[in-house]
């Protein structure tokens, strides 16, 4: 039975004085290399390029300064709020009607989200909700390019964005008023999402009502003139 007992009374053989200097060399530059491999690959979160080596431009000069401090021009306004209301609401609306239409005509996907509901009309999905689908769909390549205009598929994103202040304009009414080029420049974005997207129906209604919407300003902007003239 002794012979079958664990012999818990090994000693183990002291080891030499040049081993054990070896491996504690070997062990501290081991620690060493892991140290110094960890802290090269570290890289603080608060650091970006403009931390790294930069330029700055010479300054300019303080008569440009000066000319640039001035007040702003005035840009006409002859449209008032209520008028951008129904005319960035419009172009809001068909721009849903235009998204909801390419989706359907080609089967794209809609992912189901549990908080919304299934959409069934245009309105039920926000033209940022619309914009946001089509961006995905797009990155994706979800979207050939053959069902776009002349193939454009990596301009549709940047049409879609150029679009995108369209809702805010259209839903938020304590936004300030809006310039005429402006609301011009909305409803010209519009109608470059429609193009792209091959909707001549949607292309012809948002026409129409840039070229209302011109020849109002340009009739308000006559009748102002005449008006201040003695």
């Amino acid at each position: 039975m002794d012979a079958l007992r664990p012999d818990y009374d090994f000693v183990k053989p002291p080891e030499n004085a040049e081993y054990l200097i070896e491996r504690k060399g070997r062990r501290t530059t081991d620690k060493y290399k892991g140290t110094a491999r960890h802290h090269s690959q570290r890289r603080p979160s608060n650091r970006d390029e403009f931390d790294g080596p930069h330029q700055f431009l010479d300054p300019p000069s303080p008569r440009l300064i000066a000319a640039q401090g001035r007040d702003l021009p005035h840009l006409p306004t002859n449209l008032d709020v209520s008028e951008q209301d129904r005319i960035l609401a419009s172009v809001n609306d068909r721009l849903s009607q235009c998204a909801f239409d390419f989706v359907a005509k080609w089967q794209f996907p809609i992912p189901l989200e549990s908080d919304k509901r299934q959409v069934r009309v245009p309105s039920d999905r926000e033209w940022t909700e619309w914009v946001y689908l089509l961006r995905r769909l797009a990155t994706k390549r979800r979207i050939p390019a053959r069902v776009l205009y002349n193939g454009q598929i990596k301009q549709l994103v940047t049409v879609l964005e150029n679009s995108q202040e369209m809702r805010h304009a259209a839903k938020h009414q304590s936004r300030p008023i809006k310039d005429d080029r402006n609301v011009l420049q909305l409803i010209s974005a519009g109608i470059q999402v429609a193009r792209i997207l091959r909707d001549a129906s949607a292309m012809d209604y948002l026409d129409r009502l840039y070229l209302d919407t011109e020849k109002r300003i340009q009739e308000r902007s006559s009748r102002r003139v005449k008006f201040a003239t003695p």
